[in-house]
Order: C-alpha cells, then sequence, then structure tokens
C-alpha cells in the first residue's frame, strides 16, 4: 500500500504505536481503513492517540468539533467510528452504537472495507461533519 495523504497533529504518539498492541491481521485492517480515508479527504487531519488505543480523523485537531471519524482496535475487529454517525443515512445498516451521536462499523474482514455502503459513509460524514448546525 502507498503511503496515505495524512497531516498528523497532536494527540500522543503515532498511528503505528496505536495500532502497535493489535495481531498483525486488524493492523492490516487498521492501516486499509485509513488508506480509505485519505482517498475519500486527501490532506486529512489524524490526531493518533497512542495510551487511548485511537485515532481520530477530519478537519483539524480537535476532536468533537473538527473529526468525523476515529479507528479504534480491539482484539478481534477494529471499530471505524464516525463522531456524529446517528446523524448519517445508513439505508444498509451498518452503524451500530445507541448514544446520542456516535455510531462505529465493526471491521472484521478486508471485505466489510471494500462495501460501497461504508465507502458511502464516510464520504458523506467528510462531506457534511464533523460540526452539526
Amino acid at each position: 500500500m502507498d503511503q496515505p495523504k495524512i497531516k498528523t497533529v497532536g494527540g500522543n504518539g503515532s498511528f503505528e504505536e496505536v495500532i502497535a498492541k493489535a495481531s498483525p491481521e486488524i493492523q492490516m485492517l487498521a492501516r486499509a481503513a485509513r488508506e480509505l480515508l485519505a482517498e475519500v479527504m486527501p490532506g486529512i487531519t489524524e490526531v493518533p492517540w497512542a495510551r487511548q488505543r485511537i485515532a481520530g480523523y477530519g478537519v483539524g485537531p480537535k476532536k468533537m468539533s473538527e473529526h468525523f471519524c476515529y479507528l479504534a482496535p480491539f482484539k478481534n475487529h477494529l471499530n471505524f467510528g464516525f463522531m456524529y454517525g446517528a446523524h448519517l443515512p445508513d439505508p444498509e445498516n451498518l452503524l451500530e452504537g445507541r448514544g446520542a451521536d456516535l455510531r462505529h462499523v465493526k471491521i472484521r474482514k478486508l471485505a466489510d472495507l471494500e462495501q460501497p455502503a461504508l465507502r458511502q459513509l464516510v464520504e458523506e460524514a467528510a462531506r457534511t461533519l464533523p460540526k452539526l448546525q
């Protein structure tokens, strides 16, 4: 994979540190998800929080006002999260979660990242978010 076009700022570590404790399979999924984000929004801002094992993405470094999504590795899956996912159209019902705003898609295999519906969620989130008016 080519290096994605990502601007990393702030946080407490690097993307590689965020995913360092994950299995090789989850690390591969995280890198592919990061690449998808860079394809949808070239020059996207990334803020890696290694201690929290999460990386946020958006138009600037501020989590809730400038980020529209996040990646968080878990033992058996990668959470591909959306800061305001509860407000996104989701005709394929990919999004999980019950909070007022946050939703996520559990990514367990590369094919999950290749779903057109996931890319549509990312495109819509990048276009209309991060901050709802």
